[in-house]
């Protein structure tokens, strides 16, 4: 799964979007409520994309099933 803003896109592991728990954690972790659990698993809540401040608590959440793709930096991966 992905999603792209403006200035910046997150790409979520297809398994993990669909994983409950992780969905839930996700959604927890992030101060800007980019991402959002419900019964079919995670969706990216598009409006919020652009008001990611880069924290990296996604990629906390859940290691190595979130990418932050920084689209205004020819598409560099938020490490």
């Amino acid at each position: 799964m992905r999603a792209d803003g403006i200035f910046i896109a997150i790409e979520v592991e297809d398994g993990a979007a669909a994983d409950s728990e992780v969905a839930t954690r996700l959604e927890e972790a992030c101060p800007v409520d980019i991402f959002a659990a419900g019964e079919q698993g995670l969706a990216i809540v598009q409006e919020s994309l652009d008001e990611c401040v880069l924290c990296r608590l996604c990629l906390e959440a859940a290691p190595g099933a979130v990418s932050v793709l920084k689209l205004y930096d020819a598409g560099a991966v938020l490490a």
